[in-house]
């Protein structure tokens, strides 16, 4: 069952339909301080937002909304215009909710049949929002598009039913993403390890990237070598796809324990860092046409956090728990701070925040190689947080298993 429920009842089902589309429209109202996707406006974890509150110590953020979830999970937010979007659960349906940037208050609801079994709570991605539209994919391979101004499903795509995806043990996780009014998916199916759709239709543009089983890392675009592509990390291998056509022109295998590929690859000229856990490491992947070499390998070994790259340095959370500064181009350590569990980072005018994963402490640091400079932390909901922060319009957006809070950043 499919259904969009404006929090507003009216006595006439026409009139909650209005109001439903009054709320969505807000929603279309974007802005430069807006997180649309995941890894935010630029892909990279940094807010482009200047003048926060950075005396944490004295003066720490306060909250300014919390609203409980019930998915028990770590899907991410996203924020346009007025709005954040997150996806919930209840019973066997997600739940698209749209809640309030400022208050809290919810706006709006779509929910979806999504039967599947908890496994770590339910929904993992981040929502897209894009040219008035609204892209999620559910644990099990539904992709939804939602019309922003009418609040009804514009199509829906089913990755196993349509492509011969598997669902993996996790489930599908990662987010999509657009480029060249191409949303690209990953479903993990015969000769479908990628594919792109049309963004307002559905229709499948193509299919390719081999036969690959899922991994659960969003895919990134990039231009090595002068060439335009998508880059694709498997569960078996890190690759380059032809945005014209899905087909592979590069790979570098990279097959890990339990096949859990998760931190979004960072490209760095004509180099891919990957880090993963399950005994590999992260490694440092020179393109150069249709072959590659590595360049170095480590020990530093994040689960499913992507590493924050700024000021030429990656700060990263690691199996170890703890919060490790290195350096790309050599893998080598600048330094390390214990008690930081599996949390997610983002950066905003010159600091990183940092979710601990095990406490949901979330800390305010300088973006310093040389040393680990905290400048405070709070802890607005505590327990198990390994979803990353976001920033969005002066506040600082958190969830854990259980709710979503934010907190002023002024």
């Amino acid at each position: 069952m499919r259904r969009f429920v404006p929090i507003f009842l009216f006595g006439f089902c026409l009139g909650a339909l209005y109001l439903g589309m009054l709320l969505l429209g807000c929603a279309t109202e974007a802005s430069a301080a807006d997180w649309p996707r995941f890894l935010g406006p630029s892909a990279n974890g940094i807010s482009s937002e200047t003048g926060i509150n950075k005396n944490w110590k004295q003066n720490p953020p306060t909250v300014l909304w919390k609203v409980d979830l019930t998915d028990d999970g770590y899907a991410g937010p996203a924020v346009a215009g007025n709005r954040v979007f997150i996806v919930d659960h209840q019973g066997n349906q997600d739940i698209l909710r749209m809640l309030d940037v400022n208050t809290g208050q919810e706006k709006g609801r779509y929910s979806y049949d999504e039967p599947a079994n908890k496994n770590y709570g339910f929904a993992r991605c981040t929502p897209l929002i894009a040219n008035g539209k609204i892209y999620t994919v559910s644990y099990s391979g539904t992709v939804l598009c939602l019309d922003m101004k009418s609040g009804k499903p514009a199509w829906t795509r089913n990755l196993v039913k349509e492509f011969g995806g598997r669902v993996i043990d996790w489930g599908y996780s990662w987010s999509m993403i657009i480029d060249d009014n191409k949303l690209i998916v990953q479903p993990g199916g015969p000769n479908a390890a990628v594919a792109a759709l049309n963004p307002a239709t559905g229709a499948t543009i193509w299919a390719g990237g081999g036969s690959d089983k899922n991994g659960y890392a969003t895919p990134v675009v990039a231009t090595l070598n002068g060439k335009k592509q998508y880059i694709i990390f498997t569960a078996e291998r890190l690759m380059g796809v032809d945005p014209a056509n899905g087909r592979t022109i590069w790979s570098f295998p990279w097959k890990t324990g339990c096949d859990v590929n998760a931190a979004t690859p960072i490209v760095m000229g004509n180099t891919i860092l990957i880090t993963t856990n399950y005994g590999h490491g992260s490694a440092l992947v020179q393109v150069n046409g249709a072959t590659t070499q590595q360049v170095w390998k480590n020990n530093i070994m994040s689960r499913f956090t992507t590493p924050l790259y700024i000021g030429g340095y990656c700060y990263v959370t690691t199996e170890a728990n703890q919060l490790t500064c290195f350096d790309p181009k050599t893998g080598d350590t600048k330094w390390t701070q214990r008690g930081f569990g599996w949390g997610g980072l983002c950066a905003v005018d010159g600091a990183i925040i940092v979710c601990d994963g095990n406490s949901g402490d979330v800390v305010l640091f300088d973006a310093d190689p040389t040393a680990y400079k905290e400048l405070g932390r709070v802890k607005p909901l505590g327990g198990q947080s390994w979803t990353a922060p976001i920033v969005a319009n002066g506040k600082l957006i958190v969830r854990n298993k259980k709710a979503i809070v934010a907190l002023s950043l002024k």
